[in-house]
């Protein structure tokens, strides 16, 4: 099959290139990005790999031009962030041109909206599985993996490291090669402010991001975490109903969680713009630093917590029952942000070339993905409950 990597020069798109080049089944990849000159370097880096490689400029706000392009494809696999800004566009050009579509969309507000393309995406025969990534995608395995242990679901929580061991911050650039502020610190600073999507007493509400979720789970590991702004709440309550309460955390030290609460309180005055909150970040000003350190001593610390994980809780037979699902090995993956991101977005374009994924919708992946499918899956998640 012919897949077209839109975005496929940029950090997480050309880790999910690398790895696609080894999957069965793909016999040309067409790397196309808006900068040209890094898709064609890509694009003669993995020559050798035995996938017939090309590059392509694409402007993804440019409907003819995203269309053609789309039109000579079996599959798109869009890593073009951040999505709140262009996720929609390329999902309903994949639909209007007969396109299979994969993403890793970790923006709750077009979440919502993508998941309504379903009966236009079943009328053009497409299939299209959206944040399948880390957060959202692998956190989604584990919630799936949590709730098999109970009968009924209250709470459901899904989290990620931030600056705490393994996350690999010390790995991750904020910063393109161009000086600017990647679309992923872009995204990130769009979910602190203003608020965000969570489930509370089993409604999918909005409510303020950085609050405070203290936990107790299995195995002695307690601490707390901090809600931001992902798509799980959404596809997770549409999936399992939790009747309590459901979020996304980041599981985060005192200080850096009160130097985003700094830069989201000058996000929401409107003092700073997602672009340059998310360039603060990447090189931090004093006076922000300072006025984050006076702030520290209102957060509390994430203690024992995993750093990646989901956690559960409800009744199996009539009992009460919390369940912990978490990765015992990660192999690697959670080494940065491209990688922990860019390898299971290849594992889900393995499932749409082998047949795996086959019901013709517009749908969250919320199913566990079978190892022998996907080699370069890191190994299976531990399960515990108390």
């Amino acid at each position: 099959m012919k897949v077209l990597a839109l975005g496929g020069a940029g950090a997480m798109g050309r880790v999910a290139v690398r790895v696609a080049t080894g999957l069965p089944g793909v016999q040309e990849i067409v790397v196309a990005d808006r900068d040209a000159h890094a898709a064609a370097r890509l694009a003669q880096e993995l020559g050798a790999s035995g996938v017939r490689m090309s590059a392509r400029e694409v402007d993804v706000t440019d409907e003819a031009e995203l269309d053609a392009a789309l039109k000579e494809a079996d599959i798109v696999l869009n890593t073009v962030g951040p999505y709140y800004r262009f996720g929609l566009g390329v999902l309903r050009a994949a639909i209007r041109t007969r396109t299979h579509y994969l993403d890793i969309c970790d923006d709750w507000e077009p979440t919502l909206e993508m998941l309504d393309l379903d009966a236009d995406a079943r009328v053009a025969g497409v299939c299209a599985v959206i944040g399948m990534g880390a957060s959202p995608g692998i956190s989604n395995l584990l919630a799936a993996r949590a709730v098999t242990r109970l009968d009924t679901v209250t709470d459901l929580y899904t989290a990620w490291p931030v600056d705490v061991p393994g996350a690999g911050a010390d790995d991750t650039d904020l910063r393109g090669p161009d000086g600017r502020p990647i679309a992923a610190a872009v995204h990130w600073m769009q979910q602190i402010r203003g608020t965000i999507a969570v489930v509370s007493n089993g409604e999918l509400v909005q409510r303020q991001p950085l609050r405070p979720v203290a936990l107790t789970l299995p195995g002695g590991r307690k601490g707390t975490a901090y809600t931001v702004g992902h798509p799980e709440p959404v596809t997770l309550q549409r999936s399992y109903r939790p009747t309590g309460d459901a979020a996304n955390l980041m599981v985060i030290t005192p200080g850096t969680v009160a130097y985003l609460d700094v830069l989201r309180s000058d996000l929401d005055s409107g003092r700073l713009t997602n672009e340059t909150a998310a360039a603060d970040l990447a090189k931090p000003t004093m006076r922000r630093a300072l006025r984050a350190a006076v702030r520290a001593v209102r957060f509390s610390a994430p203690g024992s917590l995993p750093p990646f994980f989901a956690a559960a809780t409800g009744t199996r037979n009539g009992r009460p029952l919390t369940v912990l699902a978490h990765l015992v090995s990660t192999g690697g993956l959670m080494k940065n942000m491209s990688e922990a991101t860019g390898i299971p977005a290849a594992a889900g374009l393995a499932q749409l070339l082998d047949g795996t994924v086959v019901q013709e919708s517009t749908r969250r992946k919320r199913s566990s993905i079978p190892s022998a499918s996907s080699p370069t899956w890191p190994s299976w998640p531990s399960q515990s409950g108390s």
